[in-house]
């Protein structure tokens, strides 16, 4: 296993790194039925419906998309194998995950558990399609203590009724804030080193956490942009192209970073492909990403 720290000496000279303005654009998913995702997205999540053509729609806050369905209803249901864990929706606020909670109890949404993480606080609940959901706030960056130290992230039990007690007598708006964003997407691979080789050493992503079986990977010192861990099995078999699951995630950076990655990718011996004015490439468990330049 790498155990690189961030900021270190070896793992600066080693792995570029990634510009810290990154951010992470739409996730884009698949399902079975979008006529009762988009439902479940709309009411239980607060999700605004940006637009739908055919077997896609489009959703988010009211700006940029956040995350993007595509219908494929022979879709099987994710097994033993690498693909998501979970995408997170980071609200920006602490009372606005509350809202969120208590979104998820007033629609009646079962959820599978509830963590805090000492960074942040998080709700974790699968989609119609067991897709994984993490809802989360972060704590400031003066809480997060050492992340090199894996008991820093946690998790401890999250007491959901002191979280909702502050937002409990309010109306409950209709929709998510317009500052929820896409906090990190976290995948099953079929091994850590492998994935720190193609996400680290490639990609450019720092390596923040290592827990062993698990390591969270970001830019610009945030806790992680991108989770990934074998609690699946190591060497699990990758992706199958029939499954519910990612679609591709995107991750926002300007265009010389996207030449340069391109260039590195390539070097490596890394199919590179044209996606728009980014590119896109397949890590080796066939998980997609987009290199995307700001809009």
């Amino acid at each position: 296993m790498h155990n690189d720290s961030p900021g270190s000496a070896p793992a600066a000279a080693a792995h570029p790194i990634l510009p810290s303005d990154l951010r992470l654009g739409a996730v884009h998913i698949v399902v079975t039925d979008l006529d009762r995702s988009i439902g479940f997205y709309e009411r239980s999540i607060g999700l605004r419906l940006h637009g739908r053509d055919g077997v896609v729609a489009r959703f988010g806050a009211g700006g940029d998309d956040l995350l993007v369905l595509h219908e494929r209803p022979d879709a099987k249901r994710a097994g033993r194998h690498a693909g998501l864990y979970h995408f997170a929706l980071l609200h920006p606020t602490r009372p606005e995950l509350g809202r969120a909670v208590r979104r998820l109890a007033e629609t009646e949404t079962p959820i599978q558990g509830a963590s805090d993480h000492g960074i942040s606080e998080a709700i974790y609940l699968p989609d119609p399609d067991g897709n994984g959901i993490e809802l989360a706030a972060d704590r400031g960056r003066e809480h997060w203590g050492d992340l090199r130290d894996p008991t820093t992230i946690g998790p401890r039990p999250l007491d959901l009724q002191e979280l909702v007690a502050p937002v409990a007598g309010e109306e409950l708006p209709e929709h998510a804030d317009r500052d929820l964003v896409v906090g990190h997407l976290h995948m099953h691979v079929g091994n850590v080193a492998d994935a720190l080789a193609f996400y680290r050493d490639l990609a450019g992503f720092e390596v923040m956490t290592d827990f062993g079986s698990a390591a969270f990977v970001a830019a610009g010192g945030y806790h992680h942009h991108l989770g990934l861990n074998v609690w699946k099995g190591e060497g699990v078999p990758p992706n199958p192209p029939d499954a519910v699951g990612l679609e591709h995630w995107t991750v926002i950076v300007d265009g010389a970073v996207i030449e340069a990655l391109r260039q590195r990718f390539e070097a490596a011996g890394v199919e590179v492909a044209a996606d728009g004015d980014g590119i896109r490439v397949v890590d080796p468990w066939g998980a997609a990403t987009s290199f995307q330049p700001p809009a």
